[in-house]
Formats: C-alpha cells, sequence, structure tokens
C-alpha cells in the first residue's frame, strides 16, 4: 500500500519538481490540451511515483485530475490486483496525448500485471481504435519480458508476430512504433520466435520516430534481433 500520501501531498511533490522549460514545450507542443502540466519528465516521475507508494484509492484520485503529471503518478501507482477491465475500458479513452500511452500500456505499467493482461492484449488489438491497438502492442511487450509460468506460450506470441506482418502497411502510422516494440520483445524470446519476428522485422524495415522537436534515429527491429548478444544468448 501506500505510504499515506494524499492529493495534496503529491501536488506539493509535483510543485517541488516543476521544470519550467518542461512545461515551456507542453503549452507549445499541446496549445489546446485541457490538461495543465508541470513540465516533469517521465524519469523524474517514475521517482516521485515509487516515493508515493502503490495505493490504488489515490491513483483514481489522481487520475481524475486535469493535470497531465498526475495522471501519470496516477498511472504509476495503480495496484495491479485492484485494476479491473472496466477501469481500463474507461481510462483507455483518455490516453491520446503526450507519453500517456507509453506509460500506460509499456515499461513495467501496472495494468500490464494484471492477471487478464493477455486476454486484455488479444481483445484491443482487435478493435476499430487505434489507441487500443498501440496498447494491446505495448501490453504485448510486456508480456514477452516474462519469465512466470502464467507467461502466454509460444503460439500467443507467433500470432501477434503473424498479425503485425499482415497488417503492418495498412495500420495507422500511431501503432507503428508499438508494434515494432512489440516484435522487438517477442523476438528475444526463443530461436522460432526470432527466426519468425526477425524475417517480419526485415520485410517492414526500420520504423520512423516522430518524437516532437527531438530528430530521432528510426527503430531498428532486425538489428536488435541480429545482435551479438541475442545470438549468444539463443545459442545462434
Amino acid at each position: 500500500m501506500g505510504g499515506g500520501m494524499d492529493q495534496a501531498g503529491v501536488l506539493a511533490l509535483l510543485e517541488a519538481n516543476q521544470n519550467q522549460r518542461g512545461i515551456d514545450n507542453w503549452q507549445e507542443l499541446f496549445p489546446d490540451s485541457p490538461y495543465s502540466s508541470f513540465g516533469i519528465g517521465l524519469t523524474v516521475l517514475r521517482k516521485l511515483a515509487k516515493q508515493v507508494g502503490k495505493d490504488h484509492d489515490l491513483a483514481m484520485v489522481l487520475w481524475a485530475n486535469d493535470c497531465y503529471d498526475m495522471k501519470v503518478i496516477g498511472i504509476l501507482i495503480d495496484d495491479p490486483k485492484m485494476i479491473t477491465a472496466e477501469q481500463m475500458e474507461s481510462q483507455v479513452e483518455d490516453l491520446d496525448f503526450g507519453m500517456m500511452v507509453h506509460v500506460y500500456s509499456a515499461c513495467g505499467a501496472p495494468v500490464a500485471k494484471t492477471k487478464f493482461i493477455d486476454a486484455m492484449a488479444s481483445q484491443w488489438v482487435e478493435s476499430d481504435d487505434p489507441v487500443r491497438r498501440r496498447c494491446a502492442y505495448g501490453f504485448v511487450y510486456e508480456l514477452s519480458k516474462s519469465i512466470k509460468k502464467s507467461a502466454p506460450d509460444e503460439s500467443y506470441f507467433m500470432n501477434f508476430i503473424n498479425r503485425i506482418g499482415n497488417s503492418f502497411k495498412a495500420e495507422d502510422d500511431s501503432v507503428h512504433l508499438s508494434m515494432g516494440g512489440a516484435l522487438m520483445g517477442i523476438g528475444k524470446r526463443s530461436v522460432a520466435l526470432n527466426q519468425a519476428a526477425l524475417q517480419v522485422a526485415n520485410q517492414i524495415g526500420p520504423i520512423a520516430v516522430n518524437s516532437g522537436k527531438t530528430q530521432c534515429d528510426p527503430m531498428d527491429i532486425s538489428k536488435h534481433l541480429t545482435s551479438d548478444y541475442l545470438k549468444n544468448k539463443l545459442g545462434l
């Protein structure tokens, strides 16, 4: 559980860590956003979330706020055991801004640790909503890192490899990086998945990365899946 902090305590934390440059960037990138921001980077927000600690009730209070940074903290401190599919269906409707989809679906996201996340990924990837599909591939990336006995079997991941190969060209550009991340993660699980993922990665080529004003290199999945480290790990 959390350390007894409330919304006022979180607000004080955010005020103490606000970043004027980040605030300026937010206002420039999202001039019409209904949300305000303290301009705090994701790395710092993750550290602050650890200070707050897991607290489902506080997470719900923070999520209902109109401050971007509070919503991010709310996502990060949630308790996977308390998260429901209904909650996720509600929250996903309000994720399409800033780094919210990334925070919500990948990099250790609490929702990705729920017991039903494999089923949710399979359901959302079929959705007409590109935000749900982006999240679905984020969940698959998280699942691909799991070494638990409860992790999906090889056929589950192979289905996603095939889906990415068959749908990439027709897919909305906003989903491409999430698909690439999932493909990269899956390809690190086993020799069979590596070979299948590499075939698709070679087919789709490097994926363009658009991160606002920063110039980023394309995501080269093939390069990652043929690294010396991975070859040694998989015995290739």
